[in-house]
C-alpha cells in the first residue's frame, strides 16, 4: 500500500470519528434529562412529582384509654418525680411553679386556687378527662398554645397511660376507668375507600312489546 492510499484511509477514519463525536455531543446538549422539579399542572387527588400525594394528616396523640386499666402505675410515679420541681401531688400540697395536681383527673381545668393560669388554658374549659390529659401530656404547647407549662411532652402512649393511671389514684375517690364504649369511641376511624363515579348507569331500553 502506498503512503498516499494510507493517508486517504487514515483521513477517512479520522473524519468518521470526528462525525460520531460531534453527533454524540449534539444529542447530549439538546436532550433534557433532568426530571421536572414541579408539576406543570396540579391535578387534585393525583400524586405530586415529589412523591407525596395530597395534604398530610394532622398529627395527634395515640389513644391510651385501652391501656389505663393495666398501666404500670409504679412507672407513672417515677415519671412524676421529674415534675416534682414544679408540681405537688399530695392532698393540700402547695402551689409551686405549677398548680397542685391532687385529684386532677376529672377536675375542672384552670381551677386550682392560688395559681395564675395562662389565658390559653383558661379558654379551654371543661374537665381534665382522660382524653384531655392524654393530649396535654403528649404536647402541652400544641394542646394549649401559650401555656406556661415548659415541658416538651411524653411521646410514648405507654408513658402517658402510666402517669395518668397514677394521677387517677391521687384522689379521695378515684375516677371511674373508661368503659368499653369510651375505648371504642377513642379509636381512630378507618377511612372508607372512595368509590369511583362512573356516571349514571344507562337505563335499559324498553321492550316495544310491552307497549
Amino acid at each position: 500500500m502506498s503512503s498516499f492510499e494510507f493517508n486517504k484511509i487514515f483521513a477517512a477514519l479520522l473524519c468518521a470519528m470526528i462525525t460520531v463525536y460531534l453527533a454524540g455531543f449534539f444529542v447530549e446538549k439538546t436532550s433534557y434529562k433532568k426530571g421536572l422539579e414541579k408539576d406543570a399542572v396540579t391535578i387534585d387527588g393525583a400524586e405530586s412529582s415529589d412523591g407525596h400525594g395530597g395534604p398530610e394528616k394532622e398529627e395527634t396523640a395515640e389513644p391510651i384509654l385501652a391501656l389505663l386499666a393495666n398501666a404500670d402505675i409504679g412507672k407513672g410515679q417515677k415519671i412524676t418525680k421529674a415534675c416534682a420541681a414544679c408540681h405537688s401531688f399530695e392532698k393540700g400540697g402547695p402551689v409551686k411553679q405549677g398548680p397542685n395536681l391532687w385529684n386532677i383527673v376529672m377536675a375542672d381545668k384552670a381551677a386550682v386556687a392560688g395559681f395564675d393560669y395562662s389565658d390559653a388554658l383558661k379558654e379551654k374549659g371543661g374537665q381534665w378527662d382522660y382524653a384531655s390529659l392524654n393530649e396535654f401530656l403528649w404536647k402541652p404547647k400544641k394542646y394549649a398554645n401559650g401555656t406556661k407549662m415548659n415541658f416538651i411532652g411524653l411521646k410514648k402512649p405507654e408513658d402517658r397511660a402510666a402517669i395518668i393511671a397514677w394521677l387517677r389514684q391521687q384522689a379521695d375517690s378515684p375516677a371511674a376507668l373508661p368503659t368499653a364504649g369510651d375505648i371504642a369511641a377513642e379509636m381512630p376511624k378507618e377511612e372508607e375507600p372512595v368509590e369511583e363515579n362512573h356516571g349514571d348507569e344507562a337505563t335499559p331500553a324498553e321492550d316495544p312489546a310491552h307497549h
